[in-house]
């Protein structure tokens, strides 16, 4: 199948806006504690739809992961496993920047260590990326993307200093500057990950292929291992809070002992390939209390596994896009970052983050996203003349 890099950059942006989206079914959740739902959503996330969609779309799943060698399926599960923990101090830099300017920093990290590292750890920075006019011009697409990032955070500490606390606090209760932007970068260039995990798992794809797999879904199976990794750090982490917070009795029973905490007190669990995060949640789940001490059992399943299968969506589209990118396909990594910053950015400008910020500091996120956008489409031409060649 001869590559089609702009079809590969519409499918990253389909992925990207199913992350910028995938938290909005949580608000017909109800009664039940943060870690209970999320880790509802994330057997649908990281273990059903990913071992469904496989085995519908690819052939002989099973065999192929038997056949893979045992160096490839450890390192992908290990990078899984290391990109669950990058989440665990994502939520806290949406907590203390807020949306905008904390997925700018935080994906900012996550798009140039995920972009860059592989061909240099594979030795094909100086050929493939630098020694050819389509590489070249990737990489400019990468430059521009990490500029608009920039952007974006130089708008987010203009908005800083306009704004006085009470008008910070009333959008972002917790912002503190310097403790997000020490906690993003842990988190970004943990969160880079996932990519790594992604690279690790090309012997996967390449045997799948063998067995009959149509190129575009090759990457599929890649997703069953690398997702069993970030599933057992996920994992780990709410049954430590149901144990904590006694709780676990909420996936069996309706009747609820007592009230949940309130959200914005809750622990976050999110990676920062996650978009928009908990507190998107906050402000679209319906607020109103129920009068009954009973959850609705059977919604707060289908919710659930609702949101959980829109993020594995991300992923899905994901690697259909990065089968189009060629020899480039690590340039993928860089398309999917400024996708989730762009709905990012835009569910913050939804959700009145920049109001009362001047017309100065929203010139500069408006130039950070149009600087994304073009990224996305010089990525997409880079890939167009390696494809071409």
């Amino acid at each position: 199948m001869t590559p089609n890099p702009f079809l590969g950059v519409c499918f990253h942006w389909l992925g990207g806006l199913a992350s910028g989206s995938f938290y909005v079914p949580y608000k017909g959740v109800k009664k039940w504690s943060w870690e209970v739902y999320w880790l509802v959503g994330g057997f649908f996330s990281w273990i059903i739809a990913p071992w469904i969609l496989a085995s519908i779309n690819s052939k002989d799943l099973v065999e192929v992961l038997r056949s893979a060698p045992a160096s490839s399926l450890a390192w992908t599960y290990f990078w899984g496993a290391m990109w669950g923990l990058g989440g665990l101090t994502f939520g806290l830099t949406m907590r203390y920047l807020g949306m905008s300017l904390g997925m700018g920093v935080a994906l900012g990290y996550c798009a140039a260590f995920g972009t860059l590292v592989p061909p240099i750890f594979h030795g094909e920075f100086m050929t493939k990326v630098w020694g050819t006019t389509s590489g070249r011009v990737i990489l400019v697409g990468v430059v521009v993307c990490l500029l608009g990032i920039a952007v974006a955070g130089m708008a987010g500490m203009s908005k800083e200093r306009e704004l006085t606390e009470e008008q910070k606090k009333a959008t972002i209760k917790e912002f503190n500057f310097l403790k997000g932007i020490l906690v993003a970068t842990f988190s970004g260039v943990m969160s880079a990950c996932f990519a790594y995990g992604l690279d690790a798992a090309t012997p996967i794809a390449e045997i799948s292929k063998n067995h009959g797999t149509p190129q575009i879904w090759t990457g599929l199976p890649k997703l069953c291992v690398l997702l069993l990794g970030g599933f057992t750090s996920n994992f780990l982490w709410c049954v430590l809070l149901n144990i904590r917070n006694k709780t676990g009795y909420q996936y069996f029973q309706s009747r609820i002992r007592s009230e949940p905490p309130a959200r914005e007190a809750e622990p976050i669990l999110e990676t920062a390939t996650d978009a928009p995060g908990e507190e998107v949640a906050v402000q679209v789940m319906t607020t109103k209390q129920v009068d009954v001490a009973r959850a609705p059992m059977l919604n707060n399943y289908f919710f659930s596994a609702l949101a959980g299968t829109t993020w594995y969506m991300q992923f899905f589209f994901y690697t259909m896009g990065e089968t189009q990118m060629g020899d480039y396909k690590f340039s993928s990594w860089t398309l999917h970052m400024a996708s989730i910053i762009i709905f990012s950015s835009l569910w913050g400008i939804a959700l009145r983050e920049w109001k009362g910020s001047s017309g100065f500091t929203r010139t500069l996120l408006a130039l950070g996203l149009f600087m994304l956008v073009f990224s996305t489409v010089v990525v997409g031409f880079g890939n167009y003349l390696g494809a071409a060649r």
